[in-house]
């Protein structure tokens, strides 16, 4: 089962519901947001009783409202080695890593996120640009695990690594976000050992592979989402991005026309086409 949004075709207003082998039934809340509100049992009881099948649905972003994506950085061994690579301040990613205090940042808006099918975007004035698949954590606004989702936390490269202060810009810009349609439920998946794997194709030809594991995840999830409620209030929920144990060698940069494809099993796949520019990005609206 998973918890999406969706859109009817002869209804221009978002709603949620579940999908389960295909088939997507109603669900009496009126946002994602107003279901992160509540109880992890609470939505447990709500979801499991569906309503009526909906035969035109068309899935949409599943986040909304006030709900915000952060995300994590330099939580596997393997992030840590290619921030270390890339960046002018390679010392910072090795002490992170080792912290007991988490790299945590904010990525999106809910508006700004795209899904499954919708473009990802490089910068125009970025020379090494790179997906970054990652599970991320639907998290209630009481700081209880809700879901998992697939994760696709775009990156330049080149900028971040020219002085770790231009994170925001590496990371936060139009077609960076891109979340799976629909979030897994954590009451029916064990999160600590989800295969991860990347796809580039370009022409039809596979560029970049990759595969690793959440079980490599330096961090565990619990003390991400402890820190990042540590200091702020989330009444509507949060996703956090839980980082990469996936970054390939310097000499591989996206480029337009490229598609990338995250899967993680029991969870779902994201598919995007990469473009250039926040000229793609002006479907998006709050």
């Amino acid at each position: 089962m998973h918890i999406v949004r969706y859109r009817r075709a002869d209804d221009a207003t978002p709603r949620v519901g579940v999908r389960t082998d295909g088939v997507v039934r109603s669900l009496p809340v009126a946002s994602v947001a107003a279901l992160l509100g509540a109880r992890l049992a609470d939505i447990q009881a709500l979801t499991s009783e569906p309503g009526d099948v909906v035969d035109d649905a068309r899935l949409l972003a599943p986040v909304d409202g006030a709900t915000e994506v952060w995300a994590a950085g330099v939580t596997y061994l393997r992030s840590r080695e290619a921030r270390m690579e890339e960046s002018s301040e390679a010392d910072i990613y090795g002490r992170v890593y080792d912290a007991a205090r988490p790299e945590l940042f904010f990525k999106s808006a809910a508006w700004r996120v795209v899904v499954d099918g919708e473009p990802v975007a490089i910068r125009a004035d970025s020379g090494l640009d790179v997906p970054e698949p990652e599970l991320a954590l639907v998290v209630n606004r009481f700081g209880e695990i809700a879901g998992y989702l697939v994760s696709n936390d775009m990156s330049s490269r080149s900028i971040e690594g020219e002085n770790p202060l231009y994170l925001p810009q590496a990371k936060v810009y139009a077609g960076a976000c891109a979340l799976s349609a629909g979030i897994r439920p954590a009451w029916e998946v064990d999160g600590s050992d989800l295969p991860v794997a990347v796809r580039v194709t370009r022409d039809g030809v596979a560029v970049w592979t990759g595969t690793t594991s959440t079980a490599r995840l330096k961090r565990p999830f619990a003390d991400l989402v402890d820190y990042l409620f540590k200091a702020d209030n989330f009444p509507a929920g949060a996703v956090l991005s839980t980082g990469t144990g996936l970054a390939p060698a310097l000499d591989f940069t996206l480029r337009e026309g490229d598609v990338v494809t995250i899967t993680i099993d029991e969870v779902g796949e994201l598919t995007n086409p990469v473009v250039v520019g926040r000229e793609h990005f002006e479907f998006l609206r709050p």
